[in-house]
């Protein structure tokens, strides 16, 4: 009995131990079949993979947050030859714009950015690292400071009075909102850029436009890099170069120009001043006039297109309601009606307009799909395992109108909605990201902020605004035209009523 005894009390540690091991073992096995398995998506072509999908859509931002309801809030698409994950959820989003920040902190690679940012020495496109890091610290000092931006103060004072006089000779007549809000947009970032009197304005806008419908819609040959023939063959190529060639003859001469003089035009520094003295200086970072020529090109696409559509949709959300209008109107009146116009000053009085603009690029960010990610290593997401080199590509636009977040009331037009939240524009609350977030994010907000608050701020203010005869505001078009930005698809006109004359 003691011999039995003994034996069995000995035994006891062994079969702990041997316990022990199969359950990590197990643990161990269900923890790498995960890591191994797919992540969700649709069943692959051959060849196009999941490319077939996006082509079935003028809206891709729309479809994806309808697929993500069937697959999860990380989704893989294979587009051609390149792997993709979507992702549509707040978790998800976190892991990728904070945990593995640095990892995804680089954009894929493609053949128009590639010529257009002259090989990637842009702000937007150039790769993570010392370059990237010194040229995103001269834009956040430097170029788009708030000191810099309130330094245009008198540019969006002049563009803005110029608009009012325009609307205001259009009295009583439907009059194209979109195209004027989108030509002060263009105006008041080509000046503070390029300075008051270029004679290549007219160019630069069309640039402008060209480089954003060459953003909007799917560039195949990215999607088949191993097919180098494929620019040539589709007439990519042949666009691309041409408007290329058209780039750099004008900011060539610009920036030729430029160095021949001591001062901007209307004695404002503008970005091209500031970009030209640290190129002489050349103690932070040696810049050619190619990555000049870069840097303003962004300065220029981003600061126009995004500025101008977020006033464009504001507009038309605040048609379509009008108690929210009536109340906007009455504070922006109230603030500025000892004055008789707006005066930038006193924009951070209007609490309530705050509001309109945040639930505005909620509805309505700039960028539906935020712009492409690539990791630069593997590593782990929810539990699966992502190889380096995989482009990922973040839904804002479903973020935003997720009811998990938002409520069942995540489809209307409420900012009351953030009167009590602590939300800000800086990508820190993942369900809300107008601008991006992490490493990344743009760095231009505070001037597109600033100028999407004085022009609402001036037609509000000015004008009373009714919608077209016949049309009610529940038949209002919203639909959507995606592209570099996502914008109107229909011109949004109005009939204003001059209210408060323009005395300054």
């Amino acid at each position: 009995m003691e011999f039995e005894l003994a034996s069995s009390s000995s035994l006891t540690p062994l079969v702990v131990v041997l316990v022990s091991s199969i359950l990590v073992l197990v643990f161990m096995l269900l923890k790498s079949g995960k890591r191994n398995s797919r992540i969700p998506g649709p069943r692959k072509l051959p060849i196009i993979g999941n490319l077939h999908l996006l082509l079935t859509t003028s809206n891709p931002h729309h479809l994806l947050r309808d697929m993500a309801a069937k697959y999860g809030g990380l989704m893989h698409l294979q587009l051609g030859q390149v792997p993709f994950l979507i992702v549509s959820s707040v978790e998800t989003a976190k892991q990728v714009l904070k945990t593995h920040d640095i990892i995804f902190a680089n954009r894929p690679p493609g053949f128009a950015p590639e010529v257009l940012t002259y090989h990637y020495t842009d702000v937007g496109y150039a790769p993570y690292g010392e370059y990237w890091r010194q040229l995103r610290k001269i834009c956040t000092l430097e170029l788009l400071s708030a000191k810099r931006v309130r330094s245009f103060k008198p540019v969006r004072e002049e563009e803005n009075w110029s608009m009012v006089r325009w609307f205001a000779s259009r009295e009583g007549s439907p009059a194209d909102v979109s195209e004027r809000v989108f030509r002060l947009a263009y105006d008041v970032t080509i000046r503070a850029s390029l300075g008051k009197k270029t004679m290549y304005k007219g160019t630069v806008m069309t640039l402008i436009r060209e480089c954003s419908q060459l953003g909007s819609g799917i560039i195949f040959v990215d999607l088949f890099p191993s097919i180098k023939i494929l620019p040539l063959i589709t007439g990519v190529q042949f666009r691309v170069h041409r408007i290329y060639r058209i780039v750099r003859a004008a900011f060539d001469a610009i920036i030729q120009e430029r160095k021949c003089k001591t001062a901007a035009d209307d004695g404002l520094d503008d970005l091209t001043d500031v970009l030209l003295k640290l190129q002489q200086e050349g103690d932070q970072l040696p810049l050619t006039d190619g990555n000049i020529t870069a840097v303003l090109m962004d300065m220029l696409i981003a600061g126009s297109e995004t500025s101008a559509g977020a006033v464009e949709w504001a507009m038309s959300e605040l048609m379509k309601n009008p108690r929210i209008l009536r109340k906007v109107q009455v504070e922006v009146r109230e603030v500025f009606d000892k004055n008789g116009y707006i005066e930038e000053e006193k924009l951070h009085e209007l609490k309530y307009l705050q509001l309109v603009i945040k639930e505005t690029l909620r509805l309505h960010p700039p960028l539906p799909l935020l712009v492409p990610r690539m990791s630069s290593q593997r590593c782990e997401i929810n539990g699966y395992e992502i190889p380096a080199k995989t482009r990922v590509l973040i839904n804002a636009w479903a973020l935003g109108r997720d009811p998990k977040y938002w409520n069942d009331d995540a489809e209307e037009f409420i900012p009351e909605r953030f009167a009590h939240k602590t939300m800000d524009y800086m990508g820190n609350s993942y369900e809300y990201m107008p601008f991006g977030s992490g490493r990344r994010i743009c760095p231009g907000m505070s001037f597109g902020l600033a100028n999407v608050e004085f022009t609402l701020a001036t037609l509000l203010y000015h004008f009373d605004w009714e919608l077209p005869p016949g049309i009610e505001r529940e038949d209002l078009d919203m639909t959507e035209e995606f592209g570099a930005t996502v914008a109107r698809k229909h011109h949004l006109f109005l009939v204003p009523t001059l209210k408060r004359p323009l005395h300054a």
